[in-house]
């Protein structure tokens, strides 16, 4: 790769700049990140900037009352918007309404093709917690974008030789840009990082909205993370001014919101409703969710959940949040997406066999519940899950005619749950934390362990999982006292084995591997006074 450049400007008006400090590595990188498509982010940093920095900063202020004592509830001063029956979000787009399988992957371009030959009705590209965001993925992400909506996205596998193309009737691609919290170091205006979600949604948008009109389609987006009705109007102001800006219809742009935190499942409605112009439907985002229930409810000794490994979407608080989901969404117009089955093949016919029992019952209770579609990690589990969300539609493309009855109310959303507290279960917390953060610090996103695909979500349950028991300083089902010296014990014994497992032939150790900094920093963060909001925080500091 060249080294990097000097700081590159692009002015545009007054004293205010964005600059580019990272390398241009290739023409079509310099093609995505020309002078026209700099100045849109740097106009949507402008606009934006400073008002996404004032909610980050109401999220840590309520965050703090939580921590003393307050628990998450429903809003009084929006309680009209929910009492209101009148209104309903924008009509779905025919390309958007059937959504039985959904696939999500990341911005590899292998993967990119793969998942858009899959079968399934929807791709989501994750240029989030599926994407390590260096700053060649970032920009070779969006390379991939651009090539998979004008239609000539292509690879030929440097290893293999095997050529990868796009065939007849892809799925509809819908890209995740990153959280409203994540920077990116390599852009920046007026000497600051720019926040990732600009530069991500403004690319894409810039580059690709005239290829998907040409083929019929608007701009399709999933929004992560959002914790408020006020952070999902700064969404829909931000789509508003990029089809202003473009001189397109509103509503060329349409979101999908994943319902992934904790604070958010008291403000479905409001969601919708602020952005009742541009969303067309809800997510269950449960892998996030539980971590965002620990991280929530972290000083409330009463919340403190067993090893999530026994926290399945039969616990109580999350049927409520999946039922609640469908509920809102349905009685207003939207679609309500199911959660994630990370299960990947297997060579084991027991294995294989364990896989589909458990894939058939997780799409069966969802589909059952009332979901519209599902979320698989795999193209080989979409013709699974299609076969049982098909004969629950019966020739529908959705169920929005389907509304859970049940006063999912706050006691149920908030309900703690009983399950096992072990060695076993740490161990292998530590286990899948090291090899994600692991992979991470090289670039890697996704990754596959023990048999599923794991996301930066993973990582971030195991460690807010290690950190509350740590606090409340939680006793084993075998009695001992779980301590901070335990757990080091464990993590120094688990990153040997580790790093022993994967040892050249010869005895020597990978050098490309990162084991021994991966167990510093999850050390580090399971173990601090204060809760790191998240993980990627820190380790994108790490990054090369």
């Amino acid at each position: 790769m060249p080294s990097t450049p000097p700081l590159t400007h692009f002015k545009s008006h007054g004293d205010q700049h964005i600059a580019v400090k990272g390398s241009v590595f290739s023409e079509e990188a310099a093609s995505i990140l020309s002078r026209e498509a700099l100045s849109f982010v740097e106009l949507l940093v402008e606009t934006f900037g400073l008002r996404l920095e004032a909610l980050l900063e109401k999220r840590n202020e309520t965050q703090v009352a939580y921590d003393h004592g307050q628990l998450p509830d429903f809003r009084q001063d929006t309680k009209a918007i929910r009492d209101d029956s009148g209104w309903q979000v924008a009509e779905v787009p025919n390309d958007l309404l059937d959504r039985r399988v959904e696939i999500t992957g990341p911005i590899d371009r292998k993967m990119v093709i793969n998942a858009l030959n899959s079968g399934a009705n929807v791709f989501m590209c994750c240029f989030e917690d599926a994407t390590s965001p260096t700053w060649e993925n970032m920009v070779n992400g969006q390379i991939n974008m651009r090539a998979a909506n004008n239609g000539s996205i292509a690879h030929v596998d440097p290893k293999s030789g095997k050529s990868y193309s796009l065939g007849e009737n892809p799925a509809t691609l819908i890209m995740r840009p990153r959280g409203l919290h994540l920077k990116e170091t390599h852009i920046q205006f007026n000497g600051k990082p720019i926040p990732g979600c600009l530069m991500d949604a403004g690319l894409y948008f810039f580059h690709n909205y005239a290829a998907r009109a040409k083929n019929g389609q608007g701009v399709y987006f999933y929004i992560p993370k959002l914790e408020s009705m006020e952070e999902a109007a700064w969404w829909n102001d931000v789509f508003t001014f990029m089809e202003k800006h473009f001189d397109v219809p509103t509503g060329t742009i349409r979101a999908t919101v994943l319902i992934e935190t904790l604070p958010a499942v008291f403000q479905m409605e409001e969601i919708l409703y602020a952005l009742k112009d541009h969303i067309v439907g809800m997510n269950c985002g449960r892998w996030d969710y539980i971590f965002s229930y620990i991280k929530t409810l972290k000083h409330h000794g009463d919340r403190v959940l067993p090893d999530r490994h026994s926290v399945g979407m039969d616990t109580p608080f999350l049927d409520a949040y999946s039922k609640r989901l469908i509920q809102t969404c349905h009685r207003r117009g939207a679609l309500a997406i199911g959660g994630m089955s990370a299960f990947i093949p297997s060579k084991d016919p027991d294995q294989v066999a364990f896989v589909t029992q458990k894939v058939i019952e997780d799409k069966q209770r969802e589909s059952a519940n009332g979901h519209d579609g599902t979320w698989v990690a795999h193209p080989h589990l979409v013709t699974l899950a299609r076969e049982i969300f098909d004969q629950a539609l019966n020739n529908r493309p959705n169920q929005r005619h389907v509304i859970p009855e049940g006063d999912f109310n706050a006691d149920s959303l908030l309900s703690p749950c009983k399950g096992p507290k072990d060695e076993a279960g740490v161990r292998k917390n530590i286990r899948i934390a090291v090899l994600y953060m692991e992979a991470w610090l090289r670039g890697v996103g996704c990754v596959p362990i023990f048999g599923l695909m794991e996301d930066a979500a993973t990582a971030e349950i195991s460690r807010a999982n290690i950190w509350q028991w740590l606090k409340h300083q939680v006793q084993l089902d075998d009695g001992r006292l779980f301590t901070d010296s335990l757990f080091k014990q464990w993590l120094e014994e688990e990153t040997i084995a580790m790093k022993a497992e994967v040892m050249h032939p010869n005895g020597e150790q990978d050098q490309t591997r990162k084991f021994d900094e991966a167990s510093a920093v999850f050390y580090q963060l399971s173990t601090d006074a204060d809760f790191a909001d998240f993980l990627t925080l820190p380790c994108y500091e790490m990054l090369e």
